[in-house]
């Protein structure tokens, strides 16, 4: 990462069906950002990073 103050983990969902079903995942890619915000599908870059900065306010 860019910044030491921004962690990511990617999960295979079909080998972690249990995260799957915690977060509601139907389609990826699903990204979940402090477990308040969540983008399904792929993001525009400035969307994202306007999702981000959602999620840390």
């Amino acid at each position: 990462m860019a910044n030491a103050n921004i962690r990511a983990e990617v999960i295979e969902v079909s080998e972690f069906p249990e995260l799957g079903d915690k977060y509601n995942v139907f389609g990826v890619p699903k990204s979940v950002i402090n477990e308040t915000v969540e983008i399904e599908g792929a993001a525009p870059e400035i969307m994202f990073v306007q999702k981000v900065l959602e999620a840390v306010q």
